[in-house]
């Protein structure tokens, strides 16, 4: 585990300083970014395995992922009010009210994951009607989504709790947990979807024993793996040397709770608006036809995996701005500030960079018709020139994320998505006939707006609020 309180001590030099955040920077980050890199690959291949089974497997398994992806954010935006509130005060030295909140996180947990739990399952039943799921696959994928929700709980212990431990400067073990996981899901997904089946390994043939139970198959490999890591990753927490919960109260305590969720409520908001947005986004393209449809599903996909390193990065920033914060160390976050930035921006350069060049080959790896292979790399080069500037607001987010201002990036993501995104998008699609081409555009509209509104906030230091604490008490001391 890294100690970021190793970096702040006030005697350092600027270069020893600069050097040692550097090496903490990039530590914190990297296993976060293979985190995600394995799960963007997992889900590389749970896409080309359920396909196997045909179009009627992918939709029924995909019919519910905007619902999946909701759940998930509100979860991970409570996690964001503990992530700030421990790495304050991991920053102020007091790891005892790190503890506190840590047992805090646990009861939430319970309470996040009974009650979705209840919701899930009471409800699986209705929500492919709700996303407009053919009838013929209704039943497919209402089963499906149950399965996949019966271990909710674990799932929510697997998102907080991992939050918690990067907080306080752990990003190992989340790492190691993801890796866990994605290796049981994947190998089960092999055993559970397909029936038993010749198999040819170069000049060795073998009988390999399957379930046969396709998308059903697909979502009990799922539930056992989201089980095992969550399972795992409370055992981890449990016994950790410096932010495990033991021995501490899991009663309700509204002074760690209050300032927890007055962080979390604009973040969940803007998840949740976010979230509306891409669902109202992605029915306006599904009706410019089915080439439209396939090029950007697929370049959704293969465009997650170039974000990796940004927010890989984010996850850094969110943590060491709140240790700074904490510490109340203005040079530091200032210092922060100037590194994370350009770091930033060379590693979203280089993806960006990259995402171009590969554009057609990456599209080829999913489709086989040459127009979605074209559409699809078309608008993946158009995403790509705008990376670096998309890189610079996830970063400036990430601070503030660190420090508890969440309002600030809710009202900036809400304007970009609804004002630019979603109204640009249906002038263009829906009124004036353009394709996905425009649409696209609307999208990048949105990230180079959010670039320009964080420029502003990084300009004027509404990201640090150490800045105007400082400027308050100097004033007071000079009216003295």
């Amino acid at each position: 585990m890294i100690d970021n309180r190793q970096i702040i001590q006030k005697g350092e030099s600027r270069k020893t300083l600069d050097r040692s955040m550097l090496l903490t920077i990039l530590a914190l980050a990297w296993p976060t970014m293979l985190e995600q890199l394995m799960q963007t690959a997992v889900q590389y291949i749970d896409t080309a395995m359920v396909g196997t089974l045909g179009t009627q497997a992918t939709a029924a398994v995909g019919s519910t992922g905007t619902v999946n992806w909701l759940i998930g954010s509100t979860i991970s935006a409570v996690g964001v009010g503990f992530l700030s509130y421990i790495a304050k005060a991991y920053g102020a030295g007091d790891q005892a009210a790190a503890r506190r909140a840590a047992a805090q996180a646990v009861f939430v947990t319970c309470i996040l994951g009974i009650f979705f739990t209840i919701l899930t399952v009471s409800l699986s039943g209705m929500v492919p009607v709700w996303m407009q799921v053919e009838p013929g696959i209704r039943g497919m994928a209402s089963q499906y989504f149950l399965i996949l929700y019966l271990p909710m709980l674990p799932r929510t212990a697997s998102i907080i709790f991992g939050t918690v431990l990067r907080a306080a400067g752990d990003t190992k073990s989340p790492m190691k947990i993801g890796v866990l996981v994605n290796l049981i899901n994947v190998t089960l997904n092999f055993l559970m979807i397909y029936p038993v089946r010749r198999i040819d390994l170069f000049s060795w043939q073998f009988t390999m024993w399957g379930a046969g139970l396709g998308v059903i198959g697909a979502a009990i490999a799922s539930a056992i793996a989201f089980t095992v890591g969550g399972i795992c990753i409370t055992c981890v927490l449990w016994r950790h040397r410096s932010i495990s919960p033991k021995g501490q109260s899991f009663v309700p305590d509204m002074k760690i709770l209050a300032p927890c969720m007055r962080v979390a409520r604009p973040n969940m908001l803007q998840r949740f608006g976010t979230c509306l947005g891409y669902v109202a986004f992605a029915a306006m393209i599904n009706s410019l036809g089915e080439v439209s449809t396939a090029a950007h599903t697929i370049a959704n996909t293969v465009e997650s995996a170039f974000y990796i390193p940004g927010y890989g990065m984010q996850t850094a920033a969110a943590t060491l701005a709140g240790n700074a914060y904490g510490a109340r160390d203005e040079r530091r976050m200032k210092s922060l500030a100037a590194m994370f930035i350009p770091l930033e921006i060379v590693l979203m350069i280089g993806s960006g960079a990259s995402l171009f060049l590969a554009a057609p080959w990456l599209m080829r790896l999913f489709s086989g018709q040459e127009a979605v292979i074209a559409l699809g790399a078309t608008v993946l080069r158009m995403v790509a020139v705008s990376e670096p500037f998309y890189g610079f607001s996830i970063i400036i987010e990430g601070l503030m994320l660190g420090v508890g201002k969440t309002k600030e990036p809710f009202v900036y993501n809400i304007i970009g998505m609804w004002l630019v995104r979603i109204a640009g998008t249906y002038f263009c699609t829906q009124v004036f006939g353009l394709g996905l081409v425009s649409a696209w555009a609307c999208m990048i509209s949105h990230n180079l707006l959010l670039f320009g509104l964080y420029v502003i906030c990084y300009k004027r230091g509404v990201w640090n609020p150490l800045r105007r604490e400082n400027a308050t008490i100097l004033g007071k001391e000079k009216r003295k």
